[in-house]
């Protein structure tokens, strides 16, 4: 009887482990915005655990994009962005960063709009203090952009779309 509990436990163990390292380890779905065209990839589906906290639901599905390197990932709560911003609603953004902050400092915005892969008009900066968390970032012009996000001694870049009022 006790060898048998001793083997659920070590099983119980293996399983959880396993299963935090697999969490843990999986890179994020992530575009490779460097470069090449400029390509949106927002999942609307459930996004990974490292980017539920704070959810009343332990499994929300909500819009989200991930950082080409996985180091950040943008829920974004306004989908679709608008360029001109909505009178009836915001352009809102969590930026949940993959490890953990341990210095605080501002989260330093580089937008470039693109068409394809060739940049369109001057980059636009924004910055969101305390580094990354909540954000409203509304940028001047609809069309996909290409977001290079600096934090904390980190880099990372994702592609967002900006519809215009009224479009997809």
């Amino acid at each position: 009887m006790r060898r048998a509990a001793r083997v659920a436990v070590v099983a119980l163990a293996a399983t959880l482990a396993a299963g935090q390292a697999a969490t843990m380890a999986a890179p994020a779905p992530a575009p490779a915005p460097a470069g090449g065209p400029c390509a949106p990839n927002v999942h609307h589906g459930v996004p990974p655990p490292w980017m539920r906290a704070g959810f009343s639901s332990p499994r929300p599905r909500i819009p989200h994009a991930f950082g080409a390197r996985g180091r950040i990932a943008a829920i974004v709560f306004g989908d679709p962005l608008q360029s001109p911003p909505s009178p009836t609603r915001s352009n809102k953004i969590l930026w949940v960063p993959r490890a953990p902050v341990t210095a605080i400092t501002d989260l330093r915005i580089t937008a470039q709009r693109m068409r394809g892969s060739r940049p369109v008009g001057r980059p636009v900066d924004r910055i969101v203090p305390g580094g990354p968390g909540p954000s409203i970032v509304d940028l001047p012009h609809a069309g996909c952009w290409r977001i290079t996000a600096h934090w904390a001694g980190q880099q990372d870049e994702l592609d967002l779309v900006y519809a215009p009022p009224g479009g997809r």
